[in-house]
Parts: C-alpha cells; sequence; structure tokens
C-alpha cells in the first residue's frame, strides 16, 4: 500500500473517541472480543462434545481420535491465514475479508447449535476453519491502518486491542463450558453463534463512521490478467482434489489416518518451503539471509513451544475432565472452565512483563535467551501435571491447583516468548517478504498443532508420566541448547536486539 494510501486511509479515521485513540478501534476491538467468545467458547466444549457417549448429548468418537482432530483443525485454523490475508490483499480488502469471515464462522456454529452427525460436524469445522482464516489476520491489520506509522499510540493500541482478545477468550468458557457441559452442546455452540453474530453487528454498524477508508483498499489489486491466471489456478486446484478424492476414497486410501498423516507433512513443508524461497530469492541481501539463518532456530523454539502450550485445550482438556477432582472448596468446577485461566494469566502479567523489560533496559535478556526461557518454562509445566501421578498414582482424582499451576507456568513462557517472537519477526524479516515473514511466525503454531495431531494418541492414563516427562524433558533440553548457542544466534542477527 503506497504512503499516500495511508495518510488517506488516516485521514478518514476519527482520530479520537476511544480512550484518546482513533474512533475505529472501539470497532476493532469488540469485533474481535465477540469473535475470540465465540472462537473460544466453541473450542471449550469441542473436545467434550466429540468424545463423550452420544448418550450424553455427544458425537461418541474415540477419544484419541477427537484429540486428533483438536489438533488438525487448530494447525488448519492457523494455515487458513495465509489464505486470507492474500485474499484480503488481492481482491477483497480487510474490511469485506474480516465482515465475510464473520459470516462463515457465524454459519459454522450454527451447525454446531444443529443436533445432527458426524458429517454436519465437519462441515462446522470447514467454515470456521475458512472464517477464522479470513477474519483473524485482518483485523489486526486494519487496527495497523488506523494508525500513522509516527503515531505514538499505535503500541498502546495494539495493546488495548490484544486485551479484547483475551477478555473475550476469558469470558467465554466460563459461561459455553457451563451451558455445554451442564445442560446441552447444542445451547453452548447456540451461544457461541449468538456471539459471533453481535460482533458482526458491531462491525456492519459502526465501521462506516468509525473506520473511514480503513481495510476498504485493496493494497495489491490483481490485474485482469493475474485474475484470469487465479481464477484457473484455483478451478485446476479444486478439481485435482475432488477427483483424489473421488479416486482415494472408495479404494480405502484416504483415511482420518492419511489424513492426519498428509496435514503433518504439510505443516512441516509450507514453512520450509518459505524459508527456502525466502533465503534463494534474488531481492535477499546478504545481511537479511544472515538474519533468515538466525531466525530458523527462533522458529524451531516456537514450535517445540507451541506444541506444548496447544495441549492446554486438548491433553490438559482431558486431563481436567476425567483425572481431576472438580469438587473444590464446596464447588463443583466445570472442566471447560479451566480454558479460561491462559487468557486470564495473560490479562494479569502482560502488564508486569512490559514493566520489566523496560526496567530491565540494555541488561535484559537477548531475544534468543528470551526464547531459551520461553521453552524452559513450557517444559516445566509439563513436568508439574506429572508430579501428582508420581507421588498419588495414576488412577486418583488430581487437586485442581496442579492443573492451574500447569497452566500459570506456561503462561509464563508464553510471555517471554510469544510478544518477543511478534517483534523478533518485524525486525529479522527480508524487507521483501515482510508479511509474508508474519505469516511464517504464525505457521510456527500450525506446524505444533499438526504434530501434534500425531503425537497425543500416544497419551493415556498409564502413559501419563512418560508422556508429559519425554516431552517436557526435550523441550528444557532445546532450550538448554537454544541458551547455549545463543551469542552464536545473536551474531547471525547483525545488531537486531
Amino acid at each position: 500500500m503506497s504512503h499516500i494510501n495511508r495518510q488517506k486511509i488516516v485521514s478518514s479515521v476519527p482520530q479520537t473517541g476511544f480512550f484518546g485513540h482513533p474512533k475505529g478501534l472501539f470497532t476493532l476491538f469488540f469485533t474481535e472480543f465477540w469473535e475470540r467468545f465465540s472462537y473460544y467458547g466453541m473450542r471449550a466444549i469441542l473436545l467434550y462434545y466429540m468424545y463423550y457417549s452420544v448418550t450424553n448429548g455427544g458425537l461418541g468418537l474415540e477419544k484419541s481420535t477427537a484429540l486428533a482432530i483438536m489438533s488438525i483443525y487448530g494447525s488448519l485454523v492457523y494455515m487458513s491465514g495465509i489464505i486470507g490475508g492474500w485474499l484480503a490483499d488481492r481482491i477483497l480488502g480487510t474490511s469485506k475479508a474480516v465482515f465475510y469471515g464473520g459470516v462463515l464462522i457465524m454459519l459454522g456454529h450454527i451447525a454446531l447449535a444443529i443436533p445432527g452427525n458426524t458429517s454436519l460436524f465437519f462441515i462446522s469445522m470447514i467454515l470456521i476453519v475458512l472464517g477464522t482464516g479470513l477474519l483473524k489476520p485482518n483485523v489486526s491489520s486494519i487496527v495497523g491502518e488506523i494508525y500513522s506509522e509516527e503515531d505514538n499510540r499505535r503500541d498502546s493500541g495494539f495493546s488495548i486491542f490484544y486485551m479484547g482478545i483475551n477478555l473475550g477468550g476469558f469470558i467465554a468458557p466460563l459461561i459455553v463450558g457451563e451451558v455445554g457441559l451442564k445442560h446441552d452442546f447444542h445451547l453452548g455452540f447456540s451461544i457461541a453463534a449468538v456471539g459471533m453474530f453481535i460482533g458482526l453487528l458491531v462491525f456492519l454498524f459502526t465501521r462506516k463512521k468509525n473506520l473511514g477508508l480503513a481495510g476498504n483498499i485493496v493494497a495489491n489489486p490483481l490485474s485482469n490478467v493475474e485474475k484470469k491466471k487465479t481464477l484457473k489456478f484455483i478451478s485446476l486446484s479444486i478439481a485435482i482434489i475432488l477427483i483424489l478424492i473421488a479416486i482415494t476414497l472408495p479404494l480405502g486410501l484416504l483415511t482420518f489416518k492419511t489424513f492426519t498423516a498428509f496435514i503433518g507433512v504439510l505443516g512441516l513443508l509450507i514453512p520450509t518451503i518459505y524459508f527456502i524461497v525466502m533465503y534463494r530469492s534474488p531481492d535477499t541481501t546478504a545481511i537479511e539471509r544472515s538474519r533468515i539463518i538466525a531466525y530458523i532456530p527462533l522458529f524451531i523454539a516456537s514450535v517445540m513451544f507451541w506444541s506444548i502450550q496447544e495441549q492446554g485445550a486438548t491433553i490438559l482438556a482431558n486431563y481436567a475432565d476425567t483425572r481431576t477432582d472438580l469438587e473444590f472448596l464446596g464447588l463443583t468446577i466445570s472442566p471447560a472452565w479451566f480454558q479460561s485461566l491462559n487468557p486470564l494469566f495473560i490479562i494479569l502479567l502482560a502488564p508486569v512483563f512490559a514493566w520489566l523489560w523496560v526496567k530491565l533496559g540494555n541488561r535484559q535478556p537477548s531475544i534468543p535467551k528470551k526464547f531459551s526461557l520461553g521453552l524452559l518454562f513450557a517444559g516445566i509445566s509439563f513436568i508439574v501435571i506429572l508430579l501428582p501421578a508420581y507421588f498419588g498414582g495414576e488412577n486418583s482424582l488430581v487437586n485442581p491447583l496442579w492443573l492451574v499451576l500447569s497452566y500459570f507456568i506456561v503462561v509464563i513462557g508464553e510471555l517471554c516468548l510469544s510478544p518477543v517472537g511478534l517483534s523478533a519477526t518485524t525486525k529479522l524479516a527480508p524487507a521483501a517478504f515482510s508479511a509474508q515473514t508474519m505469516s511464517l511466525w504464525f505457521l510456527s503454531n500450525a506446524a505444533a498443532q499438526a504434530i501434534n495431531a500425531q503425537i497425543v494418541k500416544f497419551y493415556t492414563p498409564e502413559t501419563e508420566m512418560v508422556y508429559f516427562g519425554t516431552i517436557g524433558g526435550i523441550a528444557i533440553l532445546l532450550s538448554i541448547i537454544l541458551f547455549l548457542l545463543s551469542s552464536k544466534i545473536q551474531s547471525f542477527m547483525k545488531g537486531i536486539k
């Protein structure tokens, strides 16, 4: 997007009206709040819906299958962001992408709200994956558009926006989890659909007044020739996929197991191709190539971290349901409520970490060392959760405070790694690939969950200690290696700190 267009957009947005920030931040804050309420509310009960028996309102899937589906679903959500970003940049514009994405998400939740069969369930998953891919990356992009590049309110605006994400993620499991597990899953999914509907109404009725031209200008529109080529490519791709499905399905080659393996390969192959293309590009300078080399170990550490963190919605969600004593201090705890812990701890601790890094100034750890700390805490969070089985056996119910402690520790790791990773990505990205490098950062989460889809099947109450101990131990070992190599990695960053 040209500098002229950027200035034109900023001038069209009322620059005060929401706590001293542009008025458009109100629209984006509440659109994202309700989208995250919708997403995290649905996710809080989705695993239980899959593996609970039909008589208990679920689909009655095998628990290992349900865990793998959750991981595949998470991986595809992050992969779809690449498509959503491309469609916004080349065809739709970010505003239309956000709206159409919200509609697809709402339709997906409505499909979940209808008592049906497994086929309807998978249709809903496709709708939500595509919708989230359109909405999630593009609503964040619009936040950047409403501020000029010199506006010192920008970082504060993103912090307020990030708070909206976590508030939605905190509240949703408490409400949807309570209704879905204690009353009816489909009623819980209905609440998630209503949440997305409210978000759409906020966006639809306030965007013209509050956002001006933000999101309406297509950054790099396709030419007529490119449109024809793109249409041919998309049509050919769809035709090939349908032919492959038509051939492999009757032969029994397309199974859930082979699809899971395919997603696993894709989760690792796509970022590998990204790295190779960026490194070999003639548009990448020698200094930028060095920074790409430095980024690779950080990317690997990120994959390892998210592999553990994302199991909070799969393995630990199952742990909360089957291994945790849900009677605590006279209260009956819903297992879905534990999904509120991550956003709650982020809301409480993020200001502390922001203050800490400013306080330390030049004495704060380097980027690779912060990543190593993130991995260390992630590994410790899994070591902590194996201790109850070590002390009390695999059949005893566990005090819920063990689970709270595990979530708390991994959030400390997240605050060492996630915001730092976003910042490092913008600094280390080659100039010609700045947007694509940000997509690459989010692909570390996609790769992590693609790997999780392969490994969650090894978790059982009998293998609990080995499972948590092995994964936690690998993370701690990688954190030590990363710490020891931090000076070398820093030298490849060529001045970036």
